[in-house]
Order: C-alpha cells, then structure tokens, then sequence
C-alpha cells in the first residue's frame, strides 16, 4: 500500500527531512549502549567499527549517485560528498583547504559528544571508529585519498572542535 503524502506541506517536509538524521543518531546510540549493557564497551566497540565499515562505503556511494559524481573526483569531491553525510545535518563542520592536495574537516560541534559534555560525562572515545569511517568514506569516494587523524577522543582535544580529519591526495 502506497502512502498518500499529499497532506504534507513543504514546511512539513523540511521538518521530517531534518528529524530524519536524529532518528538515525538516536537508534545508533540506543543499538551501542544495548550491545555495552550485553556484552561490554570492547564488544560494543568491536560491532561499531564493523557495522561503520559497511555503512560509511554505503552512504558515501548513496551521495555519489544522488548527486551524480564518479569514484575518483579527488579532494573536490570528496569536500562535495562530505557536505551531505547523514552528521552534516545535525553536528557543525568546517572544511579548510590549505593546499591543493590537503583537506582538513573538523567537527566542531558532534551532537553526541555535546550531550556528554552537558552532562558531564566523560567523551566516547570514538576514535577507533573514526578511523574507520571517515578513512573507508574518503577511499569510496577515491581510492588515493589517505587520511589521518588529527585529533579524536580519547586524545586531547581542543574546545574548538570534538574531531578533526585530514585528507590527502598525491
């Protein structure tokens, strides 16, 4: 059975489309903390980094399609394809470009680690996963972007941002 939307007004539908990625995040963050409660941090860790293999790959060519890029755009695209991730309409992001060949992203304000920070909570040290999902999205989008990590918790970080990222292509 097909849904009838015609009642949804355009307002209405700017207001799912940014609700969407909260629903996301919540169930994210839900499915973690069971998997922590079962079977430990380690354990739940360990099922973050595999599910985020699959999923970073996944969004990325979802991105690409939509917006109807080839694999192999360089850094270009990759600034392009990062502007759309599910995170860029709930956490604050800034992208420099200090040379042609380095891209930097930080995130400046992660939803999930600002919830912690409000209550006093120590920050998930997401890092591991970060790895992982930020280094499989840049190679989805092309294959010769490396990518390093500048900062993510556990490290120190600044007030100025919860992660930052940095990408390169020879």
């Amino acid at each position: 059975m097909l849904m009838n939307y015609e009642y949804i007004t355009s307002e209405m539908w700017k207001e799912l489309a940014m609700d969407f990625p909260k629903r996301w995040l919540s169930h994210d963050g839900l499915w973690f903390q069971s998997v922590e409660r079962n079977f430990g941090l380690d354990a739940a860790i360990k099922c973050d980094i595999e599910a985020w293999e699959g999923q970073t790959v996944l969004e990325a060519n979802r991105i690409m399609k939509i917006l109807k890029i080839e694999p192999g755009g360089g850094l270009n695209n990759l600034e392009e394809c990062l502007k759309y991730r599910t995170y860029a309409f709930l956490n604050e992001q800034e992208i420099e470009r200090p040379d042609e060949k380095t891209l930097i992203f930080r995130m400046k304000e992660c939803r999930v680690q600002a919830a912690r920070r409000r209550k006093g909570m120590d920050f998930f040290k997401c890092k591991p996963v970060g790895v992982v999902e930020y280094g499989k999205f840049a190679e989805t989008v092309d294959p010769r972007i490396k990518t390093r990590c500048i900062g993510c918790p556990p490290d120190k970080i600044p007030m100025e941002w919860h992660c930052a990222w940095e990408f390169t292509i020879d």
